[in-house]
């Protein structure tokens, strides 16, 4: 089994900055895409950004595209999303995902067998 484990989320004001962090069990790191995911209260869980095994190649939703950069570094099995310009609306737990096939970014949920406990990011107004 793959254990993700997030960091970095936490209470920050409108237009601050955060950068999450996601450690993969393992030592094929390299091989698993990448995603992180995030669901708001009273939402359904939707895709934020994406990578592929190599880093590459990155996908990211519009309602991010310009303010957050997914990035990894496989020399460490850790996965981030750096976030800027952060609104109200970001507010959400945040989750990783690893899937173990990924040559391109995977924006499909369900393409993920592996997930993260999540952690929360607040962004206050």
């Amino acid at each position: 089994q793959v254990q993700l484990v997030e960091h970095g989320g936490g209470l920050v004001q409108a237009g601050g900055s955060l950068r999450l962090s996601c450690a993969a069990s393992g030592r094929t790191f390299s091989s698993y895409g990448m995603g992180w995911f995030r669901q708001a209260p009273g939402k359904e869980r939707v895709f934020v950004a994406a990578i592929n095994w190599s880093g590459s190649s990155t996908s990211h939703a519009d309602s991010v595209k310009g303010r957050f950069t997914i990035s990894r570094d496989n020399a460490k099995n850790t996965v981030y999303l750096r976030m800027n310009s952060l609104k109200p609306e970001d507010t959400a737990v945040y989750y990783c995902a690893a899937k173990l096939w990924a040559p391109s970014p995977a924006v499909v949920a369900d393409e993920y067998a592996y997930w993260g406990q999540g952690t929360q990011v607040t962004v206050s107004s």
